[in-house]
């Protein structure tokens, strides 16, 4: 009766979850099926009605997305824009977090307190001030622009959670680690940034698929020749209204490429956690 009940409780829960998946990738799918559709099938009905007539999917709109020079510009802005703000979030993270967490130095605790506190200041309030700078610095509508405000409002949150993740490691380890004649680079390297794959891997994930998505920093910092994916899919929503055969792959190909960085890095990511639960 008990492994009746386990079964049964089992299948439940599969069975939500696969509910929830279902759900979950409904929309998704009905963004696929509409961007392989012309702009006349969509006028005359749903995205439904191309299971049951599939002769009207093809790949049309992905060829004129691609061959549109305005929009794969968007496309490799945006990564030029998310790759490396990412990679700097995550090395300059690192090393103030092993800073706070294990080194001493004056005015550390006050400092960090400065970080914590910069954490509950919202974008918005920097825009135009940083606006402003950055026009007279000449990086105003730049990607390097971008870059920066991306980095510099990203980093309170990184520093605060890797020097917490960094701060639990067991000290007896660091100081075998200085006993054998580490220094303070080679303990970085070759023991806090592999113990920390965990939160670096966590931290490195989200930061791009915050940057990927962000509209609202590259709207008022990017021109447009430096506009990422999001603003060129908004610009043509503001010109054109229901221009749905260039909005609906490009908005796909917005969505799918965070997907398949997470997938691709899930390996690694789950690998890293499973070993920070038993270090």
């Amino acid at each position: 009766m008990t492994a009746v009940r386990r079964l049964l409780g089992k299948g439940l829960v599969q069975a939500f979850l696969v509910l929830v998946a279902l759900v979950w990738l409904t929309p998704l799918a009905g963004l696929f099926l509409s961007s392989l559709r012309s702009s006349e099938d969509t006028a005359k009905g749903g995205w439904w009605t191309a299971l049951s007539s599939p002769g009207q999917l093809s790949f049309d709109n992905y060829t004129a997305l691609l061959e549109n020079t305005g929009m794969t510009r968007a496309l490799w802005n945006t990564v030029l824009i998310s790759v490396p703000t990412t990679v700097l979030v995550v090395v300059v993270a690192a090393l103030a977090g092993y800073a706070f967490a294990w080194l001493e130095f004056p005015g550390r605790d006050a400092v960090f307190l400065v970080v914590v506190a910069l954490l509950v200041v919202p974008v918005q309030i920097g825009l135009l001030p940083v606006a402003k700078l950055f026009g007279q610095l000449g990086l105003f509508g730049t990607i390097p622009g971008v870059i920066l405000f991306h980095v510099a409002y990203g980093l309170p949150f990184a520093v605060f959670l890797l020097r917490n993740y960094f701060a639990e490691l067991p000290k007896e380890m660091l100081e075998a680690a200085r006993m054998d004649g580490g220094g303070e680079w080679r303990i970085f390297a070759q023991l806090i940034l592999p113990v920390g794959k965990p939160a670096i891997a966590s931290l490195a994930i989200f930061q791009f698929l915050w940057v990927w998505n962000d509209m609202l920093v590259a709207l008022l910092f990017a021109n447009s020749s430096a506009q990422p994916l999001t603003v060129a899919l908004q610009s043509q929503i503001r010109q054109f209204g229901s221009n749905i055969d260039v909005l609906a792959p490009g908005a796909f190909l917005s969505l799918v490429v965070p997907l398949v960085v997470f997938f691709a890095f899930q390996r690694h990511f789950v690998q890293g956690v499973m070993a920070g639960s038993v270090k």
